[in-house]
């Protein structure tokens, strides 16, 4: 029976014997972390359709400017604190907002709302490419195409839950008591961080990536020595550097610069999308907790959707195509869904473009993106991928929240907004392909 039950989760997942314990931890904070987003996400979401699409623009600005200040503190705490204190003290600091919110209730004043708004955006990335930092960190590139997947599938679990919540008590018990479930959740997470197994192996360093030791460029990572399987307790220093690490260490390396533009067409595509949602929404709803419902049935369907792909396909398709192909598969679903609603602009179609398109993501897209991270050195698994995943997603959040109403004011209309970021999508899927042709270099590399 033993024997048939390992079999059996080997069939489903490539995990060796001593990473199924990690592997447990890692699928049970990745569900805290994202349940914890998806009930809020909802309240979010209709603060940004209730008010005018200039106002959004706004909300998308001042959320660029609550970035690049978190993400300089963030700098800071990593520098001097080993993973497993500065992990939950991060987690406990979004906790202790929450509880100012839950008492100022968000939904029932329009700046609270908006500052909301703001703070939910900023909370969603960071709590998000914290819990994957520390998954690239103490898995290596190997383990993160056969474990990733299997990862995300608990984050999926976490938001279908999450979105299950706020559809079913929304209305019995308000927007802002949600926000102490989302407490919950994230203090629990934190406590993922303190029991996660200190002894797992999985962290593959090299000789040369030592706590302020001098950044490599892509070129001289290639000429690295072979790499030294270093127990997980060396990994539990603090990382060190300087506060701008992140942002230097980016603009020298090629291949960061790649992730960079990956983002930032990832997120402008992503907000016109958002806007084109936004639009049709608050002109077809306008009871606002019909709209609230509505948006948490999206979610649910996208992570329903997301999980069975995960489950399936999502570590066969790195298997059959590489890094490079399953990374292009949002870009290519994302320029025809473009090119579908330049022809058909209506709420049904542009509720299954999004369904599919973040299902995509979740399922595939980010699981084999965290995939590129896996090859860096530890202080750019923090400070470079939280900048990338944070303000520079943000930037692009910007240039599209601004591009839509100057489209908009252009005439373009949604048809015409939409037949604009089909182009941008192909771009994307040329970069995906260059993108996994460099990780799988540096990952040959790293591993001789």
């Amino acid at each position: 029976m033993r024997t048939f039950f390992s079999n059996l989760r080997n069939r489903a997942v490539d995990v060796h014997a001593d990473e199924v314990r990690a592997l447990c931890f890692a699928f049970v904070f990745n569900f805290l972390v994202l349940s914890s987003y998806y009930v809020v996400k909802p309240i979010r979401d209709d603060i940004g359709a209730a008010g005018k699409l200039e106002s959004l623009s706004w909300m998308f600005t001042g959320t660029l400017v609550a970035m690049l200040i978190a993400n300089t503190l963030f700098s800071a705490i990593v520098a001097r604190m080993s993973r497993r204190k500065f992990i939950p003290i991060a987690y406990r600091f979004f906790m202790a907002n929450l509880v100012i919110f839950y008492f100022l209730k968000p939904t029932q004043n329009v700046w609270v709302g908006r500052a909301f708004f703001v703070w939910v955006s900023v909370f969603n990335l960071f709590v998000v490419t914290i819990f994957w930092a520390f998954m690239t960190d103490v898995f290596n590139s190997d383990q993160g195409k056969r474990l990733f997947g299997a990862i995300s599938v608990g984050g999926t679990l976490g938001a279908i839950v999450g979105a299950k919540i706020t559809e079913l008590f929304i209305w019995k018990i308000g927007a802002a008591n949600l926000l102490l479930i989302t407490v919950g959740t994230l203090e629990a997470g934190a406590w993922c961080v303190k029991f996660f197994p200190a002894d797992f192996k999985g962290t593959r360093t090299t000789s040369g990536d030592k706590t302020g030791a001098k950044e490599l460029t892509d070129a001289e990572v290639l000429q690295q020595p072979p790499a030294d399987l270093k127990r997980n307790s060396e990994s539990e220093k603090p990382i060190g550097g300087n506060l701008w690490a992140g942002i230097t260490h980016v603009a020298r390396s090629p291949y960061l610069l790649g992730i960079c533009a990956f983002m930032l067409l990832h997120a402008i595509t992503s907000t016109l999308v958002y806007f084109q949602q936004a639009d049709i929404t608050g002109h077809g709803f306008h009871d606002r907790d019909a709209r609230i419902a509505f948006f948490a049935q999206i979610d649910r369907w996208v992570n329903v959707l997301t999980i069975g792909v995960q489950i399936f396909l999502t570590g066969r398709l790195l298997k059959w195509f590489g890094v490079g192909l399953t990374l292009a598969f949002l870009p290519v679903l994302s320029m025809m869904g473009f090119i579908a609603m330049g022809f058909v602009p209506v709420l049904a179609l542009l509720a299954l473009f999004q369904v599919l398109r973040r299902a995509g993501n979740f399922a595939v897209t980010r699981p084999v993106r965290e995939v590129l991270f896996t090859v860096l050195r530890r202080e750019d698994k923090y400070k470079a991928k939280s900048f990338i995943d944070t303000f520079v997603y943000r930037l692009g959040d910007q240039v599209g929240a601004w591009s839509y109403p100057l489209l908009m004011w252009l005439g373009l209309g949604l048809t015409g907004i939409s037949f604009v970021a089909a182009p941008l999508a192909a771009g994307w899927c040329v970069l995906s392909l260059w993108l996994g042709r460099r990780q799988v270099a540096l990952a040959d590399a790293r591993a001789k």
